[in-house]
């Protein structure tokens, strides 16, 4: 039975303002699950907490690349030192968000450790870079880029750390449960990068879906993989509490569906969530809907 660790890694970093004045609230995303007894109900030991650096746009401007990103470099590093060392203990890491740039740390981990692969659930693409600026506007909040960055494409600061660029390889991406109409299905079709969108996880079944990926996963020679989800694969139907709350997401059992293949798999190293955003959320039904998917997915017996 592998040794399930909870770390809190709350750092809103990589997400613009919701509003002049206010910071994402993201980084509360922790407490609330926590504040659901998450700790308990996975049979978790604790792992702590990894302090984010101050979110502090200073005299940033559009065009500047991507904001507070020497302090997204610092915490990638801090994240990633705590991340490898559970993983090479042979510890299973649960990550509580923050938002999706805390995919930074995770990957540098496993790239310090051998070649992973990542199942990323998540309403976009997520395939903002340089190169695609003309489709996708311009780079700058790094919570919207993560595919790209974990591929290696982006300013080096953050994508090429330790000299270690590309963290995970094209193909050893599956992302899951983007919208139908996401614009960057094109660009990661010619590039060979795996994505299932809703409709098609619908028509197949989600278990289905998820089979497909470990036999992917498996044809590789990978030393395992994380699964990364961000809380707004989910219908705003049902998770309304996140910063791009689109229509068309999954529902809750077909995340579930999706998700307990992946995780019940003995090369699945850990798993992190993000972007549940509780001051979206003042009755807390965003934290026990995750609360109750994550306990029914990886809850120690």
């Amino acid at each position: 039975m592998r040794r399930t660790i909870l770390i809190d890694a709350p750092s809103n970093l990589g997400l613009r303002p919701p509003a002049p004045g206010t910071v994402p609230g993201c980084y509360k995303l922790a407490g609330a699950l926590r504040e659901q007894g998450l700790l308990r109900r996975l049979g978790a030991l604790e792992g702590g907490v990894v302090v984010p650096p101050r979110y502090d746009l200073g005299e940033w401007q559009e065009g500047d690349g991507d904001f507070n990103a020497a302090a997204l470099a610092a915490y990638t590093r801090k994240l990633a030192t705590r991340v490898e060392e559970q993983v090479r203990s042979g510890a299973f890491p649960v990550v509580l968000g923050g938002d999706c740039s805390i995919l930074l740390g995770v990957v540098l981990a496993l790239r310090r450790l051998g070649r992973y692969g990542v199942a990323y659930l998540d309403g976009h693409g997520d395939f903002r870079h340089p190169g695609n600026v003309a489709v996708s506007g311009p780079v700058g909040a790094a919570a919207g880029e993560g595919v790209a960055q974990i591929t290696g494409r982006g300013q080096s600061d953050l994508t090429d750390i330790e000299g270690l660029r590309p963290y995970v390889r094209d193909e050893d991406v599956c992302l899951l449960g983007i919208r139908d109409v996401d614009e960057d299905q094109e660009e990661l079709t010619g590039l060979g990068i795996r994505h299932t969108a809703v409709g098609e996880i619908r028509r197949r079944g989600p278990d289905t879906v998820a089979r497909e990926v470990l036999a992917h996963f498996q044809q590789l020679p990978l030393d395992g993989f994380w699964i990364h989800l961000d809380a707004d694969v989910l219908d705003p139907s049902v998770m309304p509490a996140v910063d791009s709350p689109d229509p068309g997401g999954l529902l809750v059992d077909e995340l579930r569906a999706l998700l307990a293949p992946l995780a019940a798999s003995p090369r699945c190293v850990g798993f992190n969530v993000t972007i549940y955003d509780p001051d979206r959320d003042p009755e807390g039904t965003g934290a026990a809907l995750l609360t109750d998917l994550l306990e029914g997915v990886f809850a120690q017996p």
